[in-house]
């Protein structure tokens, strides 16, 4: 994974919860992603990437570094506010593939001390969320394959990006000390990128289960799932709203013959090309669903502001080189696009405290002119 490019490593990303990236970018953690932040360009900030809070991110106060070395992302908080989730493969923690951790934010010091491993150290991990009353996780794991890191796809002839869809993924809930004590699918395909309504009563995922890459709901336990997708393409990355009735994600769907072959033969290799991504809304059962943003490229990683009323989300649409990514707000009828992060490289997986007072993100900001990415905490300060 070290070796990937950071392009390859943010399609990895994007697989995750929140997900994707995009044209010329390697980041991709798991929740798809796959989380691999990767870039394949060098950095061409002469400072040597040592910012930690630019001066246009007006909605930002305090900006605090919480990971320090390797690929960081996916950082979701507990519903208490008190507690995090997240995936690295850090290898200053002697880890070759994604895992999840979790930590207490008031205890927090990852600079010194490795925190609670949650998953079982083999495989690769994705999509981690906590459950209704902060004892237990939710995460996507491969570890019931063979156990290894599992295999990433050799660059294209083609130059075009490409992320796995592992077959080996199943949903897994842990405790706090990293012992599995539910197994909620079970099944050699991809069931992975699973979030859970505030209202502590769903979980949201992601499935091949029906021959495309569509959204599932299933009770907190595991039973009654239901499909609430059905567009040809991938959906995944999805968010319940505040109030738990609606939910957001993001979406690739071709519409040509020729991009829709291109897609299905993909798939049939177990792989999708998440360069071209808008993000959609639609009621927690599937209904009313509404394409939000319409900008090309890579747009994904959607995340609800507070009030329900709006959207957090990272794109690269603005970026000419295709690679830069920051995180921008936009109303849920399309109105309203804002710039919220300004890093030259990468800014994504935006979540917001329960109580609307912070945002936890990942950047490649303050790398030192690595190619690692991050997680920070910023205290959120509301604008026009």
């Amino acid at each position: 994974m070290r070796n990937i490019p950071l392009l390859v490593y943010l399609f990895f990303i994007m697989v995750s919860c929140g997900n994707p990236t995009g044209q010329n970018n390697d980041h991709s953690h798991d929740h798809d992603h796959d989380h691999d932040h990767g870039h394949s360009h060098t950095n061409d900030n002469t400072t040597g990437k040592t910012t930690v809070h630019y001066e246009q991110e007006k909605n930002f106060s305090q900006v605090k570094q919480l990971t320090f070395g390797g690929d960081n992302a996916e950082a979701y908080f507990s519903f208490n506010d008190e507690m995090i989730v997240f995936q690295t493969n850090n290898p200053a923690w002697s880890l070759d593939c994604d895992q999840i951790f979790y930590a207490k934010l008031d205890e927090a010091k990852m600079d010194k001390e490795i925190p609670q491993m949650i998953s079982t150290g083999l495989g690769r991990t994705t999509c981690s969320y906590f459950m209704p009353g902060d004892t237990t996780i939710l995460f996507a794991s491969t570890h019931m394959g063979n156990g290894s890191c599992p295999h990433v796809p050799e660059p294209r002839e083609d130059g075009k990006y490409v992320w796995p869809i592992y077959e080996d993924y199943n949903i897994f809930v842990s405790d706090l000390k990293g012992n599995i004590i539910d197994t909620l699918t079970n099944r050699n395909g991809y069931d992975a990128e699973a979030t859970v309504s505030p209202k502590g009563d769903k979980i949201v995922f992601t499935s091949d289960r029906t021959g495309d890459l569509e959204l599932f709901t299933m009770n907190i336990d595991g039973s009654d799932v239901k499909q609430i997708t059905f567009g040809l393409g991938y959906d995944g990355g999805a968010f319940f709203s505040p109030d738990g009735s609606k939910l957001v994600f993001r979406s690739s769907r071709p519409q040509t013959p020729e991009e829709q072959k291109e897609y299905k033969d993909l798939l049939k290799q177990g792989l999708v090309m998440p360069t071209n991504m808008e993000i959609y809304v639609c009621n927690a059962d599937g209904s009313d669903l509404k394409q939000v943003t319409n900008l090309g490229k890579a747009n994904w990683a959607p995340y609800f502001h507070p009030k329900g009323d709006k959207l957090v989300f990272s794109s690269n649409h603005k970026s000419s080189r295709g690679y830069q990514f920051n995180i921008f707000m936009i109303n849920l009828d399309g109105t309203g696009l804002k710039q919220i992060t300004f890093d030259d490289t990468f800014d994504a997986f935006p979540m917001f405290s329960f109580d609307g007072k912070k945002l936890i993100f990942s950047s490649n900001r303050n790398n030192n002119g690595t190619r690692d990415t991050n997680i920070f905490l910023a205290d959120w300060i509301e604008t026009e």
